[in-house]
């Protein structure tokens, strides 16, 4: 399945645990360090650089793009590292997230709160990751290098629902689904 962002409840609410789907249009990139000047700003009462309501953030830092193309290798950075910052996002809209890895309960819950899915991208497949990746335009913290946050136009980008709306968490599912075999 495809869907486009921004991400709207009834896209969301389409989504399950398990389903593999494709993203076309506008993402942003932030990591550890952007996503703690993202809640600084809010703590002091400031503006967003950019609307997460109804967006989609990519834990990434890309590496330089090579004369001729888009963007560098874009593999997604193990998702923890955001869980402290992501449920105020969460609750200011943002609508999705891409990462690896697991995240914490109390993001499982802010995604069941305020209907917000995760999902996971393939690590170690940045290269073929960044074909997908059509235009990249830094829009704030350009002083953080690879890890300022960019808004990246992407078409067919390939990611797995990991944790829905209703918190079905495609790691704990395929755990259970494992331990049944027996």
């Amino acid at each position: 399945m495809n869907i486009n962002t921004p991400l709207t409840k009834e896209i969301l609410s389409s989504l399950k645990a398990g389903d593999n789907v494709t993203i076309s249009g506008k993402i942003y990139t932030a990591r550890d360090a952007a996503h703690k000047r993202l809640c600084e700003a809010l703590a002091k009462g400031e503006k967003l650089p950019f609307d997460v309501s109804n967006q989609v953030i990519y834990y990434v830092g890309p590496c330089p793009a090579k004369p001729g193309e888009v963007i560098g290798s874009c593999g997604p950075t193990t998702s923890y590292r955001m869980d402290a910052y992501a449920p105020k996002l969460i609750e200011l809209g943002l609508s999705g997230m891409i990462g690896k890895g697991l995240r914490s309960c109390e993001v499982k819950q802010k995604c069941t709160e305020h209907g917000c899915v995760y999902f996971g991208a393939i690590g170690g497949a940045g290269a073929l990751l960044a074909n997908h990746v059509k235009h990249s335009e830094i829009v704030a913290y350009e002083d953080l290098g690879t890890e300022a946050v960019r808004c990246l136009t992407v078409e067919n980008f390939p990611v797995t629902v990991i944790i829905d709306i209703n918190g079905n968490d495609l790691y704990e599912i395929g755990k259970k689904n494992y331990r049944e075999l027996d």
